[in-house]
């Protein structure tokens, strides 16, 4: 309305209207007739009430009600679900519909936005509502998934078309969400129709929305795995639900495009909440598995996960949400006091918590960071009151789950406790305690036992109480506070373990036992029974007291054995806890038995406690008495060697340990070395009974020991056969040791070994050594080092008679004889393992040294390998630079056998005595044994530099030392280089390619191109290669180095060791090479530019020498192209680097660029197209090197170079192509890469610009197609420059058109050879062997681009053609096209392009279709050619002879002479 009194006349009417509460109402007449009055009519005054009725309706429509009274019945009939059920006979189009609507809406009245919504929420509703099955369910069935995908394919036709309100249609659904499917909704969402923030923020009643959401979710879960053909949808639909709910509840308003509602991040936070506490209380009642609730957490928890909460929101979202939802779970129901923690917390350890609990907290800790999660507990403890049973148990969660958390728990706790003390912060204290208590609920692996801990942080001066009498009242009045709600066992361990308190405050720590003690009598037990080893942190009750003496009794004899004393925990039980030790200890260690003929070790204890007097004459005499009575009580006819005790006789390693306690005793008695025999003999049928028989010298029988030094594995039976066999060694060694010399032993470990070496048990013992020495080696004791090298000698002396060891990854696969096996399980890469090789090696030799001084070569030779001996001086140069002086021999040394022996050897004095022995370095002498340069360089490459124990400066100054000090001035006899720097620069780059082949087998590195830089070797050596390089280029012998005669020392190792190499185009022959190959790049980058480009000659003009290099690009690194005509970026950089260096050491440097680039075009052209492949990376660096160095422009040849580049560039432009600079193979790669990097699959209007003299770049061009063509089978996606098959092959077909349009034959491409002039021998080195080899392939992929006519007249095109089939046959059988053919396996666009078996498929019909249409000329030479290969194919063979047998006269085809 257009009347500025309407507005005041709508707002009298409303307030009239509202008045009518305090006054009379006025009738309807009245108010119009005021109305009339005011309003007097007007030419256009009643379609102006036309339209402001319009909207008055609009805005108060209720479309229900209207379509009720308007039409009745026939209006509700208008349901889009009727016009796309199944009755219809061909379904109405989406515009047919819209017509409808727009009909509908015209009679209606209204508008047609507003009734299509309406419209189709009814039909939404109905669809919902036609399963008939119960209501409780939030996912289609196929037949409604049908009809909802037809009805929004109309509803996205309506929106295109202006014809839907999503407005209108929002409040529609807000009034029906009740009958709604879950699936329905969340299709609207992902179709677009409307999105679900849309639909919450049109909703008024948040509480009602949140509601809905919350129960469908839960249905949603219970019900996702229902039915298997719903769970992906289910499990999408679950995911989608979550990523908007945290992206909408979680994201910062900084992070939005535009700032959400309020409402919307308030639904949605609030649903997750409710989830989340729905889940934690179900979870608190303990469901039963399978069970709808059981399976509504499950399926819940499962959605906090990377894939689930990640997609398109940002990192810091999830971390907000999982933070947030951590908060919740600590926070939930927090009605347990810490009085209730401290009681229950043993029932909340890792194990006991459930299942699903600690996966909701695994799946949190993915996101958050050890330091974020301990960051967040601390926080939330601090603000929030917690639940401690979750809090507890996510603590023994984080310690299990993630070990770098195990060092935060523990600095968390002290900085807890020094708070604590410092301020006497109860709150501190306790969360302490509690967390210290539960970590240590989860072994001592991952955290101190309760007792450790409680005594590490009050059991000394140290502790957090000790500084003031205030800080002790503290401590005791919360240990006091704790005692009501202590387990028994933490009040043991604070009665056993008090806290250090000075004599002034005793009183405080007498109370609190006093205390500790009633509380511990009001429970029933008592401080007096605890074991001596019993764990006080375990979570389990507390056991009989007599249950746990004899547990008590077999540690102390185990304990015994190992230190032949009395152990420690005994002896303090004898006099601080006497009850304890006399009414249970006792009685459970002198349980009456038949005793043994030769002492055994509880015998043994027995007699030394009561040699101690902590045995009562009398309890020890009834003992004796109650044991001779059981002794009476047995067989006489009882077999000797079979006096062990009734338990050991039950089980077959109880009997193997006794037979072994019985031969130690006899080893440990010299008048008993008449019985080792015997002895050994018993121990032998233990083993059979245990491991089955042994065959009569089965030994020798046995080829070889398969074993793997990775991983290798033993039966639990055999590890624990093998660990009796090892141990009983040791202590016999030990044993023997301490009273005899190794040489006056007898012979007890020579028949040992030959015990243990039958064919059943060595392949264990040798697994069991492997797992101890390379896997264990720094974490075994003195004793066992010194029995295990002891046990080394003595198999190694028998090497005769055992089988070699065949080793699996990570050594190369080869058999290794016994003493060698040995020496290879020594790592010694870091500081631990190191000082373990120096230990067992100085063991090992002086072993051998002491057992047999006479004997000195030969022993040692059978004994020892001349690896270990070379390791031995190897680690002794390493660590003591005393050792690196010529030793002082005038003193003669002792052997360090017995320094060794004894309880504290110093390890570091027996090697620096075993290396002066005079003995000793006579036999370093010896070639075998000499550590020399290169044993030396193999060596120290296997050094950790991040674990060495030199600092980087340290061993940078032995690395100096061994290099120029000790090897380089060597005689070569000794190993030594003869001062010869190039000699030690050679053996240096030999060493470290081998060492790098080896690593690459070792680990399987998948890193191809930074071969070093994946392993874990030494790279200090590389930098003392360089450092050398440097000397040799700079130094007097520079011109030596570089002689034209002999070539660069570096080219010459690389063609030494190329030549041993493997020839052949197998596949292991290319791989070998290939990674051969790649070590020398890698080489290459690291030294000196120079090495490619050598200093020009005194005398100008000269070019520098870059023969070398260029002879080993044509031959090897040529074929490492994975762009088919360029070599890599880095290699091509070099070089440049090179020739700038050539140039600033010449008196003209443009000259000399211009010199250098010259002979590539002729010697090494694909250095050139290189160099135009990276142009646009390499002209910046080299303009802004030239004009810094030289002042002035680029070379001529450089910029030709650009000028090709331009070319290349301006034939694809829009503007007229440049003239190409020559030669024409340097256009000709230009125009190739330009062609490549645009990526365009047609460039017929780009070749029409050349001129028709261009025809040799043309020519060239299609050869440079055809190697890209075959890139991009081999290579798909080597890079940026990578081409599509599918387009690489259209370029290739439009060239050729090109080339046959203009009639100019291209077939000698496919001829080319070295002999001939012109551009073969360019073209042949512009493109790697494969390549060449694979061009049958390449011109059989563009047989159906050939214009077979033209090429029938050709006289060439027939040998041509058959050539490349024969040679194509010959690639397939010899699998040359495997690749290729993967390639079209994987990729289905070119299933019949790229599969080497249609391709001859179809070569082979078209030559038998060709050849008889061939003109005779084309089969000259043709029986050459099949006598090669034709053989190959019989039947093309055949039609060949046959064409060419039949040469008839060509008088007969002309026409007669008549007039």
């Amino acid at each position: 309305m257009s009347d500025p009194r309407a507005p005041a006349a709508a707002s009298g009417s409303g307030s009239g209207s509202g008045s009518g509460f305090g006054g009379r109402r006025r009738t309807w007449t009245e108010l119009l007739a005021g109305r009339v009055g005011r309003q007097p009519p007007g030419p256009g005054r009643e379609h102006e009430l036309r339209e402001s009725a319009a909207r008055l309706l609009r805005r108060h429509l209720n479309l229900k009600d209207l379509l009720v009274e308007v039409e009745g019945p026939a209006c509700k009939t208008l349901c889009l679900d009727q016009l796309m059920g199944p009755e219809a006979s061909a379904g109405p189009s989406s515009s047919f519909i819209g017509s409808a609507l727009w009909d509908q809406a015209s009679k209606l009245g209204v508008p047609v936005a507003v009734l299509s919504s309406r419209t189709v929420v009814s039909s939404i509703v109905q669809i919902c509502a036609s399963s008939g099955e119960p209501s409780q369910k939030v996912l289609l069935n196929a037949e409604q998934r049908k009809k909802l995908s037809s009805l929004l394919e109309v509803a996205q036709y309506l929106l295109a078309h202006s014809m839907f309100s999503r407005l209108s249609f929002c409040q529609e659904l807000c009034e029906v969400q009740n009958s709604l499917l879950l699936e329905a909704v969340w299709r609207l969402h992902v179709q677009n129709i409307v999105s679900l923030p849309e639909l919450w923020e049109s909703h008024a009643d948040t509480q009602s929305t949140v509601a809905w959401l919350f129960r469908d979710l839960c249905l949603l879960c219970e019900q996702m795995e229902a039915s298997t053909q719903h769970t992906d949808i289910a499990r999408t639909m679950l995911s989608d639900f979550v990523q908007l709910f945290v992206l909408r509840g979680f994201q910062k308003n900084s992070d939005l495009r535009g700032v959400e509602p309020a409402r919307v991040a308030r639904v949605a936070v609030t649903v997750l909440q409710r989830m989340l506490v729905f889940t934690l209380e179900a979870l608190a009642t303990g469901p039963q598995d399978e069970s709808p609730a059981y399976r509504t957490v499950k399926n819940w928890f499962g959605v906090f996960c990377g894939h689930m909460c990640g997609g398109t929101i940002s990192a810091d979202v999830p971390k907000r949400f999982f933070s947030h939802t951590l908060t919740q779970v600590l926070t939930h129901k927090p009605v347990l006091r810490v009085s209730d923690a401290v009681g229950m917390q043993r029932e909340w350890s890792f194990a006991k918590t459930h299942p699903l609990l600690t996966s909701l907290y695994r799946r949190l800790f993915a996101i958050l960071g050890p330091e974020e999660l301990l960051g967040h507990l601390q926080e939330v403890l601090e603000t929030h009151e917690v639940n401690w049973r979750h809090v507890l148990s996510c603590v023994s969660t984080l310690v299990i789950c993630l070990p770098e958390a195990q060092r935060l728990i523990k600095d968390w706790v002290a900085r807890l406790l020094a708070r604590a003390f410092e301020n006497c912060d109860l709150d501190s204290m306790v969360t302490a305690f509690l967390v210290a208590r539960q970590a240590a609920l989860e072994g001592p692996s991952v955290f101190p036992s309760y007792p450790d801990w409680f005594q590490a942080s009050f059991g000394n001066t140290r502790g957090f109480h000790s500084g003031s009498k205030k800080t002790l009242v503290f401590l005791f009045k919360f240990l006091s506070d704790l005692v009501p709600f202590e387990a028994p066992r933490y009040l043991q361990a604070h009665i056993l373990h008090p806290p250090l308190v000075p004599s002034k405050y005793r009183s405080l720590l007498t109370d609190y036992i006093t205390l500790a003690k009633t509380r511990l009598s009001d429970l029933k037990v008592s401080v007096e029974n605890m074991g001596l080893y019993e764990d006080l942190s375990s979570a389990r009750d507390i056991i009989e007291p007599d249950s746990q003496a004899q547990q008590d009794v077999e540690k102390a004899i185990t304990v015994f054995e190992h230190t032949g004393k009395i152990p420690v925990a005994v002896m303090e039980a004898s006099i601080f806890r006497r009850p304890y030790y006399v009414s249970h200890f006792l009685p459970a260690l002198l349980t009456p038995r038949v005793l043994p003929r030769t002492p055994d070790s509880r015998t043994a204890l027995i007699e030394s406690l009561r040699r101690a007097d902590k045995i009562p004459p009398s309890l020890y005499s009834t003992y004796c008495q109650a044991c001779s009575t059981a002794g009476e009580k047995k067989p006489e006819s009882a077999a000797p060697g079979t006096t062990a005790d009734a338990t050991c006789r039950e089980e077959p390693l109880g009997r193997l340990v006794a037979a072994l306690r019985e031969f130690r005793a006899a080893v440990a008695d010299p008048e008993q070395g008449d019985v080792l025999s015997a002895h050994l003999a018993l121990v032998s049928e233990r083993l059979s009974s245990i491991l089955g028989p042994d065959e009569e010298d089965s030994s020798l029988g046995l080829s070889r020991v398969q074993l793997s030094l990775r991983a290798p594995h033993l039966e639990q039976q055999e590890q624990e056969v093998a660990d009796l066999l090892l141990t009983s060694f040791c202590q016999n060694l030990m044993a023997a040791s301490s009273f005899t010399p190794a040489d006056r032993q007898g012979p007890w470990a020579a028949r040992f070994v030959t015990t243990v070496c039958g064919r059943r048990l060595l392949p264990v013992m040798l697994t069991r050594l492997c797992q101890l020495l390379r896997h264990q080696g720094p974490s075994l004791s003195a004793s066992h080092v010194l029995g295990l090298a002891a046990l080394v000698v003595h198999l190694s002396e028998s090497r005769s008679a055992l089988p070699d060891v065949h080793v699996a990854l990570p050594a190369p696969a080869e058999s290794l004889p016994v003493p060698e096996f040995f020496s290879s399980l020594l790592p010694f890469g870091t500081a631990e393992t190191s000082l373990f090789c120096l230990k067992f090696c100085t063991a090992a030799i002086s072993y051998s040294l002491c057992k047999s001084p006479s004997v000195l070569q030969d022993t040692l030779y059978s004994c020892l390998s001349p690896a270990l001996l070379k390791k031995f001086q190897f680690i002794l140069f390493r660590l003591f630079s005393e050792a690196r002086e010529p030793p002082s021999l005038e003193d003669a040394a002792g052997l360090p056998w017995r320094l060794l022996c004894l309880p504290s050897a110093d390890w570091q004095r027996a090697a620096l005595c075993l290396w002066k022995q005079r003995t000793f370095q006579e036999l370093l002498k010896e070639k075998e044994v000499h550590l020399t340069y290169r044993d030396w360089l193999r060596l120290e490459l296997e050094i950790q530099p991040e674990l060495d124990f030199l600092s980087d400066m340290e061993r940078w100054d032995f690395q100096q030392w061994a290099i120029r000090e000790h090897f380089l001035p060597a005689p070569s006899a000794a190993g030594g280089c003869d001062g010869e720097l190039q000699t030690a620069c050679s053996v240096l780059v030999d060493v470290l390619i081998d060492f790098c082949h080896s690593l690459r087998s070792y680990d399987c590195s998948e890193n191809s191109d930074l071969v070093l830089g994946s392993c874990t070797g030494n790279r200090d050596i590389f930098s003392r290669l360089q450092e050398m390089v440097a000397d040799l280029e700079q130094g007097p012998a520079a011109s030596q180095s570089c002689r034209p005669s002999q070539g660069h020392f570096l080219f010459r190792v690389f063609r030494t060791r190329l030549q041993a190499l493997a020839g052949g185009w197998d596949v292991a022959a290319r791989l070998q090479r290939q990674r051969e190959l790649l070590v020398y790049k890698w080489i290459l980058l690291g030294l000196p530019p120079s090495v490619l480009v050598s200093s020009p000659q005194a005398k100008q003009p000269a070019a520098p020498d870059c023969t070398e290099f260029f002879r080993l690009v044509n031959s090897e690194l040529r074929n490492l192209c994975s762009h088919g005509s360029a070599l890599t970026h880095d290699i091509t950089v070099h070089f440049f680097r090179g020739l700038f260096n050539a140039c600033s050491q010449s008196r003209n440097p443009a000259l000399t660029a211009d010199l250098v680039l010259s002979a590539c075009q002729t010697e090494c052209p694909i250095v050139l197209t290189s160099a135009l492949l990276w142009w646009p990376r390499l002209e910046p660096d080299l303009r802004s090197r030239w004009r810094s160095c030289f002042q002035g422009p680029l070379p001529r040849e450089l910029q030709r170079l650009g000028e090709a580049r331009q070319f290349g560039r301006s034939c694809l432009s829009a503007d007229s192509a440049r003239p190409p600079p020559g030669p024409a193979w340097l256009s000709a790669a230009a125009l190739h890469f330009a062609i490549q990097q645009a990526g365009k699959s047609s460039i017929k209007s780009q070749l029409e610009k050349l001129d028709c003299q261009r025809e040799e770049l043309l020519l060239v061009l299609f050869f440079f197609s055809l190697m890209g063509l075959l890139s991009s089978h081999l290579t798909p996606h080597s890079g940026p420059q990578a081409a599509d098959p599918l387009k690489a092959l259209d370029v290739c077909a439009e060239i050729l058109g090109c080339l046959e349009k203009r009639k100019v034959s291209w077939l000698a491409l496919f001829q080319l050879t070295e002999a001939e002039g012109g551009l073969g021998p360019v073209l042949l080195r512009l493109a790697p062997d494969p390549h060449i080899r694979l061009l049958p392939f390449a011109f059989y992929s563009l047989l159906s681009c050939f214009d077979e006519d033209a090429l029938l007249r050709e006289d060439a095109f027939l040998h041509v053609a058959v050539d490349m089939y024969l040679k194509l046959i010959c690639l397939f059988v010899a699998g040359e096209t495997s690749a290729v053919s993967a390639l079209a396996t994987r990729s289905q666009d070119l299933q019949g392009q790229g599969d080497p078996v249609g391709l001859i498929t179809k070569a082979r019909h078209f030559l038998l279709q060709s050849i008889p249409r061939c003109p005779q000329k084309s089969f000259s030479n043709m029986a050459e050619l099949l006598a090669t290969s034709g053989d190959c194919d019989p039947e093309v063979s055949a039609a060949l002879l046959s064409r060419q047998q039949v040469v008839p006269d060509a008088d007969l085809y002309q026409e007669p002479q008549l007039f």
